[in-house]
Protein backbone atom coordinates (compact mmCIF):
# COMPACT_ATOMS: atom_id res chain seq x y z
CA UNK A 1 0.00 0.00 0.00
CA UNK A 2 1.41 3.47 -0.70
CA UNK A 3 -0.23 6.83 -0.67
CA UNK A 4 0.92 10.04 -1.95
CA UNK A 5 2.15 13.22 0.35
CA UNK A 6 0.61 15.95 -0.79
CA UNK A 7 -0.79 19.07 0.76
CA UNK A 8 -0.40 19.41 4.14
CA UNK A 9 -3.28 19.30 7.19
CA UNK A 10 -3.01 19.90 10.50
CA UNK A 11 -5.17 19.88 13.32
CA UNK A 12 -4.89 20.88 17.31
CA UNK A 13 -7.97 20.70 19.49
CA UNK A 14 -8.29 21.03 23.12
CA UNK A 15 -10.95 20.07 25.43
CA UNK A 16 -12.02 18.44 28.39
CA UNK A 17 -12.30 14.59 28.56
CA UNK A 18 -16.10 14.85 29.09
CA UNK A 19 -18.19 14.62 25.84
CA UNK A 20 -20.80 16.92 27.01
CA UNK A 21 -18.40 19.71 27.31
CA UNK A 22 -16.83 22.35 25.12
CA UNK A 23 -13.45 22.00 23.26
CA UNK A 24 -11.28 24.47 21.96
CA UNK A 25 -9.70 24.32 18.23
CA UNK A 26 -6.68 26.04 17.81
CA UNK A 27 -5.61 24.68 14.11
CA UNK A 28 -5.78 27.77 12.54
CA UNK A 29 -3.41 29.04 14.96
CA UNK A 30 0.63 28.50 13.84
CA UNK A 31 1.82 25.66 16.44
CA UNK A 32 5.02 22.78 16.19
CA UNK A 33 4.78 19.70 17.97
CA UNK A 34 7.00 16.74 18.89
CA UNK A 35 5.32 13.29 19.77
CA UNK A 36 7.10 10.31 20.90
CA UNK A 37 5.62 7.26 20.63
CA UNK A 38 7.39 3.72 20.81
CA UNK A 39 6.00 0.14 21.58
CA UNK A 40 7.42 0.56 25.39
CA UNK A 41 5.27 0.09 28.28
CA UNK A 42 5.95 3.67 29.39
CA UNK A 43 3.30 6.62 27.93
CA UNK A 44 3.73 8.44 25.01
CA UNK A 45 4.84 11.74 25.32
CA UNK A 46 4.44 15.11 23.25
CA UNK A 47 5.66 19.02 23.69
CA UNK A 48 3.35 20.77 21.35
CA UNK A 49 3.67 25.17 20.62
CA UNK A 50 0.65 27.11 19.95
CA UNK A 51 2.07 30.89 19.25
CA UNK A 52 -0.05 34.56 19.84
CA UNK A 53 -2.42 32.93 22.01
CA UNK A 54 -4.93 35.45 23.63
CA UNK A 55 -4.76 36.42 26.76
CA UNK A 56 -8.23 35.01 27.36
CA UNK A 57 -7.46 31.54 25.34
CA UNK A 58 -4.27 31.14 27.14
CA UNK A 59 -5.86 31.53 30.12
CA UNK A 60 -8.83 28.70 29.31
CA UNK A 61 -5.90 26.41 28.13
CA UNK A 62 -3.87 26.44 31.62
CA UNK A 63 -7.29 26.36 34.17
CA UNK A 64 -10.09 24.52 32.03
CA UNK A 65 -9.07 22.10 29.45
CA UNK A 66 -7.21 18.89 30.14
CA UNK A 67 -7.04 16.59 26.92
CA UNK A 68 -5.35 17.45 23.67
CA UNK A 69 -5.84 15.82 20.59
CA UNK A 70 -3.41 16.73 17.79
CA UNK A 71 -4.12 15.22 13.78
CA UNK A 72 -1.35 15.63 10.93
CA UNK A 73 -0.55 14.58 7.74
CA UNK A 74 -1.85 15.35 4.25
CA UNK A 75 -4.99 14.82 1.63
CA UNK A 76 -5.58 11.38 1.66
CA UNK A 77 -3.66 10.46 4.40
CA UNK A 78 -4.71 12.66 7.64
CA UNK A 79 -5.56 11.22 10.84
CA UNK A 80 -4.79 11.22 15.08
CA UNK A 81 -1.03 11.46 15.71
CA UNK A 82 -1.18 12.30 19.64
CA UNK A 83 -4.54 11.79 21.60
CA UNK A 84 -3.81 12.44 25.55
CA UNK A 85 -3.81 14.27 28.86
CA UNK A 86 -2.42 17.61 29.37
CA UNK A 87 0.29 17.73 31.89
CA UNK A 88 1.62 21.16 32.15
CA UNK A 89 0.78 24.64 30.12
CA UNK A 90 3.24 27.34 29.98
CA UNK A 91 3.32 30.68 28.37
CA UNK A 92 6.61 32.62 26.98
CA UNK A 93 7.82 34.84 24.36
CA UNK A 94 10.18 33.88 21.30
CA UNK A 95 10.52 38.06 20.70
CA UNK A 96 8.84 41.27 20.88
CA UNK A 97 6.50 40.21 18.55
CA UNK A 98 5.65 36.23 19.26
CA UNK A 99 3.85 34.83 22.44
CA UNK A 100 3.61 31.62 22.98
CA UNK A 101 2.43 28.44 24.98
CA UNK A 102 3.74 25.43 25.26
CA UNK A 103 1.45 21.74 26.45
CA UNK A 104 3.00 19.28 27.67
CA UNK A 105 0.99 15.86 27.85
CA UNK A 106 1.39 12.21 27.91
CA UNK A 107 -0.54 9.36 26.34
CA UNK A 108 -2.75 7.14 29.25
CA UNK A 109 -0.10 8.32 31.93
CA UNK A 110 -2.61 8.55 34.59
CA UNK A 111 -3.72 4.38 34.20
CA UNK A 112 0.14 3.62 34.53
CA UNK A 113 0.88 5.61 37.39
CA UNK A 114 -2.28 5.03 39.70
CA UNK A 115 -4.37 2.43 38.39
CA UNK A 116 -4.46 -0.69 40.73
CA UNK A 117 -5.96 -3.97 40.81
CA UNK A 118 -7.61 -5.54 43.23
CA UNK A 119 -9.18 -8.98 41.71
CA UNK A 120 -9.66 -12.74 42.40
CA UNK A 121 -9.71 -14.96 39.43
CA UNK A 122 -11.03 -18.66 39.44
CA UNK A 123 -9.86 -21.59 38.47
CA UNK A 124 -9.25 -22.01 34.49
CA UNK A 125 -9.09 -18.49 33.62
CA UNK A 126 -7.02 -17.89 30.52
CA UNK A 127 -4.39 -15.29 30.01
CA UNK A 128 -7.02 -13.63 28.09
CA UNK A 129 -9.50 -13.12 30.90
CA UNK A 130 -6.34 -12.04 33.00
CA UNK A 131 -5.91 -9.21 30.46
CA UNK A 132 -9.51 -8.05 30.47
CA UNK A 133 -9.61 -8.18 34.57
CA UNK A 134 -6.95 -5.86 34.49
CA UNK A 135 -8.20 -3.73 31.74
CA UNK A 136 -11.19 -2.82 33.67
CA UNK A 137 -9.32 -1.34 36.30
CA UNK A 138 -7.00 0.73 33.67
CA UNK A 139 -10.68 1.89 31.95
CA UNK A 140 -11.28 3.78 34.95
CA UNK A 141 -8.66 5.99 34.16
CA UNK A 142 -9.59 6.80 30.66
CA UNK A 143 -7.97 3.63 28.80
CA UNK A 144 -9.68 1.40 26.66
CA UNK A 145 -9.44 -1.90 24.61
CA UNK A 146 -6.97 -1.89 21.59
CA UNK A 147 -5.32 -4.93 19.56
CA UNK A 148 -5.03 -7.91 21.62
CA UNK A 149 -4.15 -10.86 20.25
CA UNK A 150 -5.35 -14.76 20.89
CA UNK A 151 -2.89 -15.20 23.76
CA UNK A 152 -1.35 -18.25 24.20
CA UNK A 153 -0.91 -19.96 28.03
CA UNK A 154 -2.35 -22.43 29.80
CA UNK A 155 -5.40 -21.16 32.01
CA UNK A 156 -4.77 -20.78 35.72
CA UNK A 157 -5.09 -24.32 37.74
CA UNK A 158 -5.94 -22.75 40.84
CA UNK A 159 -8.08 -19.75 41.60
CA UNK A 160 -5.71 -16.45 41.70
CA UNK A 161 -5.27 -12.48 43.56
CA UNK A 162 -4.39 -10.36 41.54
CA UNK A 163 -2.88 -7.47 43.92
CA UNK A 164 -1.13 -4.30 43.21
CA UNK A 165 -0.13 -1.90 40.23
CA UNK A 166 -2.13 -2.35 37.34
CA UNK A 167 1.06 -1.74 35.09
CA UNK A 168 3.15 -4.26 36.94
CA UNK A 169 0.52 -7.23 36.15
CA UNK A 170 0.17 -6.35 32.57
CA UNK A 171 4.23 -7.04 32.90
CA UNK A 172 4.11 -10.19 34.21
CA UNK A 173 1.01 -11.52 32.21
CA UNK A 174 3.20 -9.86 29.12
CA UNK A 175 6.07 -11.96 30.28
CA UNK A 176 4.61 -15.24 30.24
CA UNK A 177 2.68 -14.43 27.35
CA UNK A 178 5.57 -13.36 24.92
CA UNK A 179 4.23 -10.30 24.55
CA UNK A 180 5.22 -6.42 24.48
CA UNK A 181 2.35 -3.94 25.37
CA UNK A 182 1.80 -0.20 25.61
CA UNK A 183 -0.41 2.32 25.63
CA UNK A 184 -1.20 4.33 21.99
CA UNK A 185 -3.50 6.95 21.97
CA UNK A 186 -5.45 6.02 25.08
CA UNK A 187 -6.07 2.14 23.85
CA UNK A 188 -4.08 -0.69 25.25
CA UNK A 189 -2.30 -3.11 22.75
CA UNK A 190 -0.30 -5.93 23.01
CA UNK A 191 1.77 -7.59 20.07
CA UNK A 192 3.18 -10.86 20.71
CA UNK A 193 7.04 -10.44 20.52
CA UNK A 194 7.61 -12.92 17.57
CA UNK A 195 4.62 -11.18 15.19
CA UNK A 196 3.02 -7.81 14.56
CA UNK A 197 -0.24 -6.20 14.12
CA UNK A 198 -2.55 -7.46 11.38
CA UNK A 199 -3.23 -4.56 8.82
CA UNK A 200 -2.10 -3.43 5.36
CA UNK A 201 2.07 -2.62 5.12
CA UNK A 202 3.02 -0.24 3.98
CA UNK A 203 5.39 0.48 1.47
CA UNK A 204 8.05 2.89 2.11
CA UNK A 205 10.06 4.33 -0.65
CA UNK A 206 11.38 7.66 -2.01
CA UNK A 207 8.06 7.78 -3.77
CA UNK A 208 5.79 7.61 -1.19
CA UNK A 209 7.97 9.84 1.47
CA UNK A 210 11.36 8.28 2.97
CA UNK A 211 14.23 11.14 3.04
CA UNK A 212 17.54 10.57 2.17
CA UNK A 213 18.56 6.91 2.77
CA UNK A 214 17.67 3.93 5.73
CA UNK A 215 20.56 3.21 7.81
CA UNK A 216 21.38 0.49 9.38
CA UNK A 217 22.50 1.44 13.24
CA UNK A 218 23.40 -1.21 16.29
CA UNK A 219 20.07 -0.25 17.61
CA UNK A 220 17.76 -1.25 14.08
CA UNK A 221 16.79 0.54 10.83
CA UNK A 222 16.36 3.89 10.91
CA UNK A 223 14.60 6.43 8.47
CA UNK A 224 12.85 9.29 8.14
CA UNK A 225 9.74 10.11 6.01
CA UNK A 226 7.20 12.97 5.56
CA UNK A 227 5.15 12.84 8.08
CA UNK A 228 2.74 9.85 7.66
CA UNK A 229 -0.34 9.08 10.34
CA UNK A 230 -0.97 5.62 9.31
CA UNK A 231 2.38 4.48 10.29
CA UNK A 232 1.24 2.88 13.70
CA UNK A 233 3.74 1.09 16.41
CA UNK A 234 3.92 -2.63 16.37
CA UNK A 235 2.50 -2.69 12.92
CA UNK A 236 5.19 -4.01 9.60
CA UNK A 237 6.49 -1.72 6.87
CA UNK A 238 8.34 -2.79 4.03
CA UNK A 239 11.19 -1.17 2.93
CA UNK A 240 13.82 -1.30 -0.31
CA UNK A 241 16.93 -3.55 1.08
CA UNK A 242 18.77 -2.02 -1.66
CA UNK A 243 18.67 1.84 -0.08
CA UNK A 244 19.54 0.79 3.61
CA UNK A 245 23.25 2.18 4.16
CA UNK A 246 25.12 -0.81 5.86
CA UNK A 247 26.34 -0.17 9.26
CA UNK A 248 30.08 -0.42 9.60
CA UNK A 249 31.20 -2.36 12.36
CA UNK A 250 34.08 -1.46 15.05
CA UNK A 251 37.61 -3.14 14.28
CA UNK A 252 38.82 -2.80 17.63
CA UNK A 253 40.15 -5.52 19.97
CA UNK A 254 37.72 -7.56 21.59
CA UNK A 255 34.87 -6.36 19.16
CA UNK A 256 34.14 -9.54 17.44
CA UNK A 257 31.40 -10.42 20.08
CA UNK A 258 29.94 -6.99 19.55
CA UNK A 259 30.45 -7.12 16.11
CA UNK A 260 28.13 -10.22 16.55
CA UNK A 261 25.39 -8.84 18.58
CA UNK A 262 25.20 -6.01 16.51
CA UNK A 263 24.48 -8.16 12.99
CA UNK A 264 21.83 -10.29 14.86
CA UNK A 265 20.04 -7.45 16.20
CA UNK A 266 20.09 -4.81 13.53
CA UNK A 267 20.01 -7.17 10.70
CA UNK A 268 18.19 -7.05 7.14
CA UNK A 269 15.00 -8.97 6.30
CA UNK A 270 15.31 -10.60 3.15
CA UNK A 271 11.85 -10.03 2.57
CA UNK A 272 12.04 -5.89 3.12
CA UNK A 273 9.80 -6.16 6.19
CA UNK A 274 10.50 -4.55 9.41
CA UNK A 275 8.39 -3.63 12.42
CA UNK A 276 7.73 -0.43 13.73
CA UNK A 277 9.45 0.15 17.18
CA UNK A 278 9.63 3.67 17.37
CA UNK A 279 7.87 6.42 15.40
CA UNK A 280 8.51 10.07 16.49
CA UNK A 281 6.51 12.81 14.36
CA UNK A 282 7.55 16.31 14.32
CA UNK A 283 6.14 18.97 12.57
CA UNK A 284 5.60 23.31 11.95
CA UNK A 285 2.28 25.02 10.63
CA UNK A 286 4.16 27.35 9.36
CA UNK A 287 7.65 25.73 8.78
CA UNK A 288 9.69 23.24 6.80
CA UNK A 289 9.63 20.53 9.59
CA UNK A 290 6.46 17.90 8.89
CA UNK A 291 8.44 14.41 9.18
CA UNK A 292 8.29 11.20 11.16
CA UNK A 293 11.55 9.33 12.11
CA UNK A 294 11.20 5.58 12.49
CA UNK A 295 13.31 3.32 14.00
CA UNK A 296 12.47 -0.46 12.96
CA UNK A 297 14.05 -4.04 13.61
CA UNK A 298 13.87 -6.85 10.61
CA UNK A 299 10.60 -9.06 11.65
CA UNK A 300 13.02 -12.74 12.04
CA UNK A 301 15.70 -10.54 14.05
CA UNK A 302 17.14 -12.60 16.50
CA UNK A 303 18.86 -11.89 20.45
CA UNK A 304 21.10 -13.83 22.39
CA UNK A 305 19.73 -16.29 24.71
CA UNK A 306 20.08 -14.65 27.61
CA UNK A 307 17.95 -11.54 26.89
CA UNK A 308 14.73 -14.32 25.83
CA UNK A 309 12.59 -14.85 29.36
CA UNK A 310 13.07 -18.48 30.37
CA UNK A 311 10.03 -21.18 29.48
CA UNK A 312 11.68 -24.20 29.97
CA UNK A 313 14.67 -26.19 29.91
CA UNK A 314 15.77 -26.41 26.17
CA UNK A 315 12.63 -24.76 24.67
CA UNK A 316 12.69 -23.34 21.33
CA UNK A 317 11.88 -19.77 21.62
CA UNK A 318 12.27 -19.57 17.74
CA UNK A 319 12.77 -15.47 16.47
CA UNK A 320 12.38 -12.05 18.30
CA UNK A 321 12.43 -9.48 16.61
CA UNK A 322 12.34 -6.20 19.28
CA UNK A 323 14.98 -6.20 21.03
CA UNK A 324 18.59 -4.43 20.51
Amino acid sequence: MSVSQYLRKASLIVGQNEASRGALDLSELRFRFSVRRGDIQTPNSADIRVYNVSEQTAQAVQKEFTRVVLQAGYEGNYGIIFDGQIKQVRRGRESQTDTFIDITAADGDSAYNFAVSAISLAAGATPNDQVSAVLQDMALRGISRGYVPDLQGNPLPRGKVIFGMSRDKMREIAKNTQTSWSIQDGKFQMVPLTAYMPGDIPVLTSATGVIGLPEQTQNGIRLKTLLNPNIKIGQAVKLDNASIQRYRFGLGIGQAAQNLFDEQTAKINNDGLYYVMIADQMGDTRGNEFYTDLTCLAIDAAIPASYIPRQGVNEDIGSIKRYG
